[in-house]
């Protein structure tokens, strides 16, 4: 393999878990194909344990790029403003509590050094609450760009925790949009409309931390109505039909506004399938 160049890109802010931030950037420093530019936004005032991690990892890591942005603007925006600091084409998305697999970079740079007209790139994701010895649900997705196509009518079709993106697509994409909680679905929407093609790895990349609070951010009227949103502004751009549109609201309506623990069942034995 080719000894391609990438970025990471990760957003934090003040009421993310302090040992978590220290584990999802460990587990970026500790990947067989290295990063050498690692782009941290720090969204808003941080708590003093987060700072201090930062500072630990700035001392031992040249490779580590700190954007301090002064008021919390939320994820989209973070990370609008730090892929303009990224180096390279290549960009490894990364969530502050999540850990990545120590070889999840050096497969998704063998794809797109295979496969050279995609621009995105993601695998499977394996949830957990307490420890990543004791997996409760798995995200897979298809593999190939026309089932892509098909299955982003009802679904999001890549894991943006661990996605790999050429910069250039996303950019002339739009960038990430205010879009609540669906940022990432929408700037794949818009990607995939322009052209941009896309493959997903079946094999593990990351573990995602999904404890009952997950569960919870997907849940009340505004997330509800940000799902209706965007559905309905892919029935208006004829990616699906009003039927496609119907059926769509109305799951996520039931999904959202139910109690947290039939959300959890319904997310392991239908959403994770």
């Amino acid at each position: 393999m080719n000894n391609f160049s990438y970025s990471v890109l990760m957003s934090v802010y003040s009421k993310e878990n302090a040992e978590h931030l220290r584990s999802a950037m460990d587990s970026i420093w500790e990947q067989t194909v290295p990063t050498d530019d690692f782009v941290l936004v720090c969204d808003g005032p941080l708590s003093d344990a987060l700072d201090k991690v930062i500072a630990e990892m700035a001392l031992s890591h040249s490779e580590l790029k700190v954007v301090r942005l002064e008021k919390n603007g939320g994820l989209g925006n973070a990370l609008n403003i730090g892929i303009k600091h990224c180096s390279h084409s290549l960009v490894a998305r990364m969530d502050s509590d999540d850990i990545s697999r120590e070889d999840r970079c050096e497969k998704q740079l063998r794809v797109f050094e295979e496969l050279e007209d995609i621009s995105i790139c993601s695998g499977i994701v394996e949830e957990f609450a307490e420890s990543i010895d004791r997996i409760e649900a798995r995200r897979v997705l298809p593999e190939n760009h026309p089932e892509i196509i098909e299955f982003a009518k009802k679904r999001n079709p890549f894991n943006h925790p661990c996605v790999m993106y050429k910069k250039e697509a996303v950019e002339s994409s739009g960038g990430y949009l205010d879009f609540y909680l669906l940022e990432d679905y929408y700037l794949w929407i818009r990607m995939l409309q322009k052209g941009f093609k896309g493959y997903n790895l079946q094999e593990p990349l990351l573990w995602m931390r999904a404890g009952s609070g997950m569960y919870k951010r997907r849940s009340g009227w505004k997330y509800a109505k940000s799902q209706r949103c965007l559905f309905r502004l892919m029935r208006d751009e004829h990616i699906i039909t009003n039927r496609q549109y119907r059926k769509s609201v109305s799951f996520r309506y039931i999904s959202s506004l139910s109690p947290n623990w039939l959300r959890k069942v319904v997310y392991k034995t239908i959403l994770r399938k």
